[in-house]
């Protein structure tokens, strides 16, 4: 069986590997997307008990991280056209 279909390879290695990142690398960048993403909704379960804080906290955190995933998938455009978190 090739290395490339084994159940460890297609768990852990596959999409980081199809997307020109080790697996360290696209867990650290994943670990980055998940703290914004918990951040932005903790900042959203606030404003919705205190609607005068974090007004505009949850589109800046979808902007900011659309744009992150942006910028990923234009440096990464040549080699790696459909590239996802």
């Amino acid at each position: 069986m090739a290395a490339s279909n084994t159940l460890i390879d297609r768990l852990l290695f596959r999409h980081p590997r199809n997307l020109g990142e080790s697996y360290g690398e696209h867990a650290r960048i994943a670990i980055g997307f998940a703290f914004g993403m918990i951040g932005g909704g903790a900042k959203c379960l606030v404003h919705a008990i205190v609607p005068g804080l974090f007004e505009t906290a949850a589109s800046d955190r979808i902007r900011a991280l659309h744009a992150e995933l942006d910028w990923r998938r234009a440096r990464a455009a040549d080699a790696y056209p459909d590239y996802v978190i």
